[in-house]
């Protein structure tokens, strides 16, 4: 049992020093492991970030096809020097908003703006006065709530707190993304996490008076 776990830690370490660029060249050589690898390693982050934004899981499936079927198709002329988090995150976001535009769900432009690695969780931004347990941090009305919360906030601001939520993507990710300064990417979300706590404490103790 022991060997088998070390196993398993060893070929997880060894994928991680394994850089974008290289599984890019691995699977433009013919090897579509690389690929696979690939998808494994941002599909849960994109997936997570886009059924965020559109709130339809089968759509959500649908763009998150999309998204890797552009980065097949987009190899030969990206550049594998970095990261494609950043990369994979704008195209996921610009098929989003082209989904949104033409449902019409909400006004196109509206959605148009403008240490850093740690993950925001529910629990970052709940009021802190309330402390909740995971589980109940888990229930399905909390996490309408948390979406209203975030649809709610000025434009600048949803974009940049749905990729710190959603996506994980860590401030310089985010700036890269949405084409703005890393400082001004924390900036917005430092503003947005008081009006975030503000609402969900709202809307908390208007679920907890109906329980």
């Amino acid at each position: 049992m022991q060997v088998r776990e070390r196993s398993k830690s060893q070929a997880k370490n060894e994928a991680a020093q394994i850089t974008d660029g290289m599984l890019v060249q691995r699977t433009m050589a013919g090897d579509q492991t690389g690929f696979e690898m690939l998808v494994s390693r941002y599909k849960v982050a994109l997936f997570n970030f886009i059924c965020h934004c559109l709130g339809d899981y089968d759509l959500a499936n649908d763009i998150l096809q999309q998204v890797f079927l552009q980065l097949y198709i987009s190899m030969p002329k990206l550049r594998t020097g970095e990261p494609l988090k950043a990369w994979l995150f704008q195209v996921a976001r610009n098929r989003c908003l082209d989904e949104l535009r033409r449902k019409r769900a909400i006004h196109f432009s509206e959605l148009e703006s403008s240490s850093d690695d740690d993950d925001l969780s529910p629990l970052d931004i709940m009021p802190d006065n309330s402390p909740l347990p995971d589980e109940t941090a888990e229930h399905n009305d909390l996490k309408r709530a948390l979406r209203q919360a975030i649809d709610n906030l000025p434009p600048k601001f949803r974009s940049v707190v749905l990729l710190r939520y959603a996506g994980q993507l860590s401030f310089s990710e985010i700036g890269r993304t949405l084409k703005m300064p890393e400082a001004t990417a924390k900036t917005y979300f430092q503003r947005a996490r008081p009006l975030l706590r503000q609402a969900l404490a709202l809307q908390w103790q208007t679920l907890k008076s109906t329980i």
